[in-house]
């Protein structure tokens, strides 16, 4: 199963920041990871697309990629019970979820 990129903690739903089980027990129960297990994880291209949005380059030769910034930080944890993946970068969290129609996760947060 590969997961796929969801939201980022500054567009989250404001009702599940603190909700039990959300983001922000997500984050305070979150384990390290590297970054080789995170992308064995996720879908490459998924997170192709998303390393691009946050101006990586995609070969070290051009310039800094995500693979070789020192500052992000890879991460397991739960969101409402569902294992999730998430890295952050600039102390945002971005969130990866299990399928691209994880809504039905969300939608048992309560």
């Amino acid at each position: 199963m590969k997961y796929f990129y969801y939201n980022n903690c500054v567009s989250w739903d404001r009702d599940d920041v603190d909700s039990e089980g959300g983001l922000s027990d997500m984050v305070d129960k979150s384990i390290d990871i590297t970054r080789s297990t995170f992308v064995s994880h996720v879908d490459k291209d998924n997170l192709a697309v998303l390393e691009k949005d946050l101006g990586y380059e995609r070969f070290k030769r051009r310039g800094l990629t995500m693979a070789n910034d020192w500052a992000v930080q890879y991460y397991r944890s739960k969101l409402h019970g569902t294992t999730v993946y998430f890295f952050k970068h600039s102390a945002i969290e971005y969130v990866f979820l299990p399928s691209p129609t994880s809504e039905e996760i969300l939608e048992n947060r309560y």
